[in-house]
């Protein structure tokens, strides 16, 4: 005869390895992106004290990345604000999202294309802040898979 004590603990352990297959999951279908903003990752590198944060999810199946960019300590408001790519750290490039810089945090979504969906998980796409006394952008960073 098992004790409740025994029981308990295979239940608990069912459960354990329930939760994480169920964890497991949604990284099938889901990547996680972020950046970390700043005027040194700027190409030529600015003054500003400025930072930022862009965190990003991209859903395989529908090519949906979705984004949330919050900042602080621009020189001045933010008067354009975007993804560029495709280009390294350290290089420029244009325009291939637009954020309508309205609020702070920004937030929105685009549907990719598939070589936009290669750049993106290469590592070539980076956020960048613009402001009126930093027209080239005061803050970016290197968009990058967790």
């Amino acid at each position: 005869m098992i004790s409740i004590r025994r029981h308990l603990k295979l239940a608990l352990m069912a459960a354990a390895i329930g939760l994480a297959g169920c964890g497991m999951l949604q990284p099938a279908n889901t990547v996680a992106l972020s950046a970390q903003l700043s005027a040194g990752n700027e190409v030529p590198p600015n003054a500003s004290s400025a930072t930022g944060t862009a965190e990003a999810t991209f859903k395989k199946d529908s090519s949906l990345l979705s984004w949330k960019i919050s900042y602080a300590g621009l020189t001045g408001p933010a008067t354009a604000a975007h993804i560029h790519g495709p280009a390294a750290a350290g290089a420029n490039a244009g325009v291939v999202v637009p954020f309508a810089v309205s609020a702070n945090p920004i937030e929105g979504q685009a549907t990719l294309t598939a070589a936009q969906v290669a750049d993106l998980m290469a590592g070539k796409w980076y956020v960048n802040i613009h402001t009126a006394a930093n027209k080239g952008g005061e803050i970016r960073g290197q968009l990058m898979p967790k």
